[in-house]
């Protein structure tokens, strides 16, 4: 299992509709339907029921859906902080100072 995997996975389920959630990802329907069966392999349960007309999850799917959702919140969080980290508008400063500093100069700054 991916990330890939479970970002497919997520549109399909929030669209319940293969050709809607391929458009969703700027994708075609059969590449995205092959990812879903391998996932469904992978995890060893089907996670939609399929008819002509409809999609709809599983109880193994909507077990998943909550998972796969927490889990791509994480990774986009993640990818987040480092972004902010590296623009040094996020982590930690450090600060040396020598005694005299200590007493003369750094309470100014604080």
């Amino acid at each position: 299992m991916d990330l890939r995997q479970l970002r497919y996975f997520v549109a399909v389920a929030e669209t319940r509709h293969f050709g809607r959630a391929a458009e969703r990802l700027h994708m075609a329907q059969s590449p995205l339907s092959q990812a879903i069966r391998q996932l469904e392999s992978q995890v060893g349960a089907t996670l939609f029921e399929r008819t002509t007309r409809r999609v709809d999850l599983t109880p193994a799917g909507t077990s998943l859906l909550e998972d796969a959702r927490r889990i791509l919140a994480g990774v986009e969080d993640a990818r987040r902080r480092v972004e902010q980290v590296a623009a040094g508008t996020e982590g930690v400063v450090t600060v040396g100072a020598t005694d005299l500093a200590a007493y003369r100069l750094l309470p100014r700054l604080a």
